[in-house]
């Protein structure tokens, strides 16, 4: 059955109406970052474009530190993630033992839970523990994630067991299975996994806050926050050409991957 062209063009219209829409604020932060606080103030159109805002963002505060602390959480917590996601998911599908299915349904329960109720009793932990201020307490407590694990179950379960019955026979063991033959196959669900794990883990704002009580390992959200000065006019201009340099990495991995995050996201659904 084939869709009339008409059809056709009214859904892209509608597709870019949409995106339009959702994009504007992105497009107008963009074009405030290069105008002068007096043209802003008075919602009139730029006299001058200019990367002064840009400069003043990095001058008056250490915006590297917070991205390359920023950096350093998201990749931490994506890796750690990815590691145990797989290892439980690989467990949940080729390791028998009693009581799997229960302790799966159980852990997948977990995703229920919102996040906001854990945050008292990860807060005492990490203080317990002397991770405040320390990379450990801004990632550890993010390692473990039911929906990494739900993916990479759904994907492991494509896998044939005679093949791993089969590589028992040849002397393989479970750990060098895991490594050579599931690992590879499900390259396009752990690129998913990755890029979500490292998007949530960049726009991080409530723990990052919580865990930190210094510029030593705060992370790029909590710097674009002190751009704003309570006590004087805020200079809009500056604080548009900070948050466009931390919206730039999130935008840069979701233009590159999103084929296969779509990809991803859709077979773990099928499956």
């Amino acid at each position: 059955m084939t869709v009339p062209i008409s059809r056709k063009i009214l859904f892209y219209i509608l597709l870019m109406i949409s995106a339009l829409v959702i994009f504007a604020p992105v497009i107008m932060a963009f074009v405030m970052s290069f105008m002068d606080n007096k043209d802003i103030m008075t919602g009139s159109l730029p006299q001058t474009l200019s990367f002064d805002n840009y400069v003043k963002a990095f001058e008056k505060f250490p915006l590297l530190k917070y991205l390359f602390n920023s950096l350093v959480v998201a990749l931490v917590i994506t890796f750690g993630q990815l590691v145990l996601s797989s290892l439980a998911a690989y467990a949940f599908v080729f390791l028998e033992f009693k009581g799997r299915d229960f302790l799966f349904f159980l852990f997948i329960a977990t995703m229920m839970v919102p996040f906001e109720a854990s945050i008292i009793p990860n807060f005492h932990l990490i203080r317990d523990l002397g991770w405040i201020d320390n990379y450990l307490g801004l990632t550890v407590p993010f390692f473990a994630m039911a929906f990494g694990t739900f993916l990479l179950r759904q994907n492991f379960k494509q896998i044939p067991k005679e093949l791993r019955e089969a590589s028992l026979i040849e002397g393989i063991g479970d750990f060098k299975f895991f490594l050579k033959v599931v690992l590879p196959v499900s390259k396009t669900s752990l690129v998913t996994l990755g890029a979500y794990g490292f998007l949530t883990s960049w726009n991080m704002y409530l723990w990052p806050l919580l865990s930190t009580t210094n510029d030593t390992v705060r992370t790029v959200q909590i710097g674009l926050k002190q751009l704003q000065n309570q006590e004087q006019l805020n200079d809009w201009g500056m604080i548009m050409a900070g948050a466009i340099i931390v919206i730039i990495p999130t935008l840069v991995l979701l233009f590159l991957g999103q084929k296969k995050l779509q990809k991803g996201l859709t077979e773990g659904a099928i499956k």
